[in-house]
């Protein structure tokens, strides 16, 4: 690729994974205070989809997958955009945007968890470390009594661990499954898939459709950003570093997305952040560091 290597690219690449991965808590936030939330998904993923293999068609990618590629791609959509995005989403109706961030930065826990149990390898010293500090850091940040007020409030906490897990597994069964070579074509399957599964599971739960013309502006606004920026623009960044980059640098995303959620629902939203959060975020976000910064064997 003639701009393989650009500083520049690279520089705007981080930018996007670190600022757009950030912000889709709190637009997904605003978008589902007003739309119900698998119809929300899957106009999203659905619209996504279709946009990107326009662009694939118009770039002049090849179109071709197995079988057994697509079957994998939508295996890989079920963990990733529709236990790990959608119903993720659904629980944000209780939970508050930067709170969900703190929640979402414990998958390189779970993954090097699941990872252990199915390699069955002991683990490192700072794996360890990071498991302790990040387990510790979780407890911290649920047994908030002022933020966990009401049922519904637990409930959404324990729907989002579930969707983390979900997504964990889903990133080490994509690092062994035969996916299409080509990741844009890829990406685009699996945000069909989820689209039409949405869909499906929209009109079974009896969900309001509505026209994006009687949204209003804010809606409007979120869902445009969640479908071009946090769909494609930022997919494709992620896709792109780690061809360019080391996949640790490319990690570095999980310390800098809740702290962009934080500020962005604390600022937009009113949304609190309590001393008890800071403290657990700090614990947590050190716990990810020992996580992935550990040697690779």
């Amino acid at each position: 690729m003639l701009f393989r290597n650009s500083k520049v690219l690279v520089i705007l690449a981080f930018i996007s994974i670190y600022v757009i991965w950030g912000s889709t808590y709190m637009f997904n936030k605003v978008a589902v205070t007003e739309l119900p939330p698998f119809f929300l998904a899957a106009i999203r993923f659905s619209t996504a989809g279709i946009i990107m293999l326009i662009i694939a068609k118009l770039v002049g990618f090849k179109i071709e997958v197995t079988t057994k590629q697509f079957i994998n791609s939508a295996i890989a959509s079920l963990f990733f955009l529709i236990l790990g995005n959608s119903i993720f989403v659904w629980a944000l109706k209780y939970v508050d945007s930067g709170f969900a961030a703190l929640i979402a930065s414990t998958q390189p826990l779970f993954v090097l968890l699941i990872l252990r149990f199915i390699d069955r390898k002991p683990m490192q010293k700072k794996s360890i470390i990071g498991v302790c500090l990040g387990l510790f850091g979780m407890y911290l940040l649920v047994s908030q009594q002022e933020l966990v007020t009401s049922e519904e409030t637990f409930l959404g906490i324990l729907v989002m661990f579930g969707c983390i897990i979900g997504w964990s597994y889903g990133s080490v069964f994509v690092s062994k499954a035969d996916l299409p070579k080509n990741f844009f074509i890829g990406t685009a399957i699996q945000m069909l898939f989820a689209g039409f599964i949405l869909t499906v599971l929209s009109l079974i739960f009896q969900e309001n459709w509505t026209s994006p013309l009687t949204w209003t502006s804010n809606v409007q606004i979120s869902m445009a950003f969640l479908v071009v920026l946090g769909g494609i623009v930022a997919f494709t960044a992620f896709n792109y570093l780690l061809k360019v980059v080391s996949t640790e640098k490319v990690a570095s995303n999980a310390y800098v997305n809740p702290v962009i959620a934080l500020f962005m629902g604390w600022y937009f939203l009113n949304e609190k952040i309590t001393n008890q959060s800071m403290i657990a975020s700090i614990i947590l976000l050190t716990g990810v560091y020992f996580i992935t910064s550990r040697k690779k064997r």
